[in-house]
């Protein structure tokens, strides 16, 4: 029996040098893959995400979009960020008819999300793409009491003028904002402990903190810690933080905020993003960042 060949490419998102950011595995024609063999195939390459391109007439795409899955090594996602921007830049750099372009739709399971290339941020070593993420809501409030041991942090390394906020902009996050970068560098997440707060809540969709803290005037240092360890970045999370920093005025609308994940783990970080207020609706959530190619090679199944 002959063996099935699968091209994939590796990429670092949200960063201008290889081996920072974010790591993703991007299958580019995968459509012939059963939904148990993606999720097999996010297993055994164990990144935080792997994507799964399925192409579509060029009708259909260009109606709807290039249709893409996104699993991590346990689960299908509707939407996350850092592959969003991660697929759209191979997909740029790897298939033929969307070569340098300066929009590409992607379809995934939350809806279509648009990513644009502006010509002026990209280079021949970096694809700068930014998503305009689903419309945001703005859901439960937590008590700082109740999170702060979740988190292995006093009640005080929590900021009180703003709460404690489930926010999404297609998955949904708690935004935890903190007193100092210091108590950032503590932060020690108990995970059992998280999900069986969040079930026993409102947020019961919940699954993950997302914790800032101001670095300097328009810049955010984030951390989140998941079941696969720590994220050195997380796009659809930083949109959510994105829009509660405009939404509680502690960042312009329309004004850029930089947010740097991932130095804690050795994989800095630079999301930039921006969303706007109007009359205290927050929207066109908008999140940014490079794209680095770093590897390639061929799966065999059979």
């Amino acid at each position: 029996m002959s063996l099935r060949e699968f091209e994939y490419y590796v990429c670092d998102v949200f960063t201008s040098k290889a081996l920072e950011g974010n790591q993703l595995a991007v299958f580019p024609d995968a459509a012939s893959l059963s939904d148990g063999e993606m999720q097999a195939i996010a297993r055994e390459t164990n990144l935080s995400e792997t994507t799964f391109v399925l192409r579509r007439p060029a009708e259909t795409e260009r109606d709807r979009g290039v249709r893409v899955r996104i699993f991590t090594t346990r689960e299908e996602l509707p939407f996350a960020g850092h592959p969003t921007l991660g697929t759209a830049a191979m997909i740029r750099r790897a298939v033929p008819e969307y070569s340098g372009a300066e929009r590409i739709v992607l379809d995934l399971n939350a809806g279509k999300v648009p990513v644009a290339f502006p010509a002026q941020r990209n280079t021949s070593s970096t694809s700068y793409g930014v998503m305009t993420q689903p419309e945001p809501t703005l859901g439960a409030l937590h008590q700082v009491a109740k999170v702060a041991p979740l988190l292995g942090l006093r009640i005080q390394d929590c900021g009180t003028e703003q709460p404690i906020q489930t926010v999404s902009t297609g998955i949904p996050y708690c935004i935890v904002p903190l007193r100092s970068v210091e108590a950032l560098g503590r932060l020690r997440v108990d995970l059992p402990a998280s999900e069986r707060y969040f079930q026993s809540s409102d947020a019961k969709d919940v699954k993950f903190f997302y914790c800032i803290a101001r670095e300097a005037p328009r810049t955010w240092r984030a951390r989140m810690q998941f079941y696969n360890g720590e994220d050195p970045a997380t796009g659809s999370a930083a949109g959510c933080a994105i829009a509660y920093l405009v939404r509680h005025g502690l960042a312009d609308s329309e004004g850029e905020i930089h947010i740097r994940q991932g130095v804690e783990i050795l994989r800095p970080s630079d999301l930039y993003g921006s969303a706007n207020s109007i009359s205290g609706k927050i929207t066109d959530v908008r999140l940014g960042g490079s794209t680095v190619h770093v590897a390639k090679g061929r799966f065999f199944l059979e």
